[in-house]
């Protein structure tokens, strides 16, 4: 299983307490999917509005595949003006 870099930004952040973590998925559905199961309420309702990046690349379709080395950037909706 691949081994990506996971960067959480803003109310992610907060909720996961961390700006990066490590983690091993095959997509962005299954990064998404152990990340909710091993996190609190909150952090599981960021992930849940939240879009993601994969290699800086908008990921519209969180089934394509992850490969060693990838960085999926977490992003709650941003307030501001």
């Amino acid at each position: 299983m691949p081994t990506i870099t996971v960067r959480f930004f803003a109310a992610a952040r907060e909720a996961f307490g961390a700006r990066e973590s490590q983690m091993n998925a095959g997509s962005v559905d299954e990064l998404v999917t152990t990340l909710a199961e091993a996190a609190g309420t909150q952090a599981a309702t960021v992930l849940s509005r939240s879009s993601f990046l994969v290699n800086s690349v908008a990921a519209t379709d969180k089934s394509v595949p992850l490969a060693d080395g990838d960085t999926v950037d977490v992003l709650p909706p941003f307030a501001g003006g």
